[in-house]
């Protein structure tokens, strides 16, 4: 199942678009919308309610929407996502229905848990998962403080033996260390 179809959209729609395009459909396949339907209509609708509420909810979130288009990217000779398929996820949905009172609410929620085993999709998996870590802000900022950190060790240690190499013109360490012994010697 294409999310983006499924809205509608355009792979680079912005959220507003997203926003609206789900309200529209969302209305418009709702349960309560369809409960005097006949069964045949209701289920349909259902089902297309599930579908427009789990594409608002991957492509609402930020981190969600890039794992669904790295992973529909990855695996565009497939079928795309489904229950336990090849996309490396299982899917869990719980519903709720809630008719009291004025208004009436039909929750959707799509919980994934990821796949185990070892399989190349699975490989694939933690392959864009490490790629997904290595990619965020905090790491690549740890990486630059990183960097700094062992540039300036490194211009430190080049700066003291240029230094040393001024103020003692002709002498290794290892000779300024023996004349330096000798003297201690000779004191005593």
């Amino acid at each position: 199942m294409d999310h983006y179809n499924v809205l509608g959209l355009q792979r680079d729609a912005p959220k507003e678009e997203i926003k609206a395009a789900f309200k529209k459909l969302a209305f418009q396949f709702h349960p309560d919308k369809h409960s005097q339907s006949p069964k045949a209509v209701r289920d349909n609708a259902t089902l297309k309610f599930k579908q427009v509420s789990e594409a608002y909810e991957i492509l609402m979130d930020d981190r969600k929407r890039a794992d669904y288009n790295i992973r529909s990217r990855a695996g565009a000779g497939r079928s795309g996502f489904s229950a336990g398929g090849s996309s490396g996820y299982n899917y869990y949905y719980y519903y709720s229905y809630n008719y009291g009172g004025k208004g009436s609410t039909y929750n959707y929620n799509p919980r994934y848990k990821s796949g185990s085993g070892f399989s190349v999709d699975g490989m694939a998996s933690k392959f864009e998962s490490a790629l997904r870590f290595l990619t965020t802000r905090a790491f690549l900022l740890n990486l630059g403080f990183a960097g700094a950190f062992l540039g300036g060790i490194v211009i430190i240690d080049s700066s003291r033996e240029a230094i040393w190499k001024m103020q003692n013109s002709g002498k290794s360490f290892e000779e300024a260390m023996e004349t330096i012994q000798k003297a201690k010697g000779e004191r005593r």
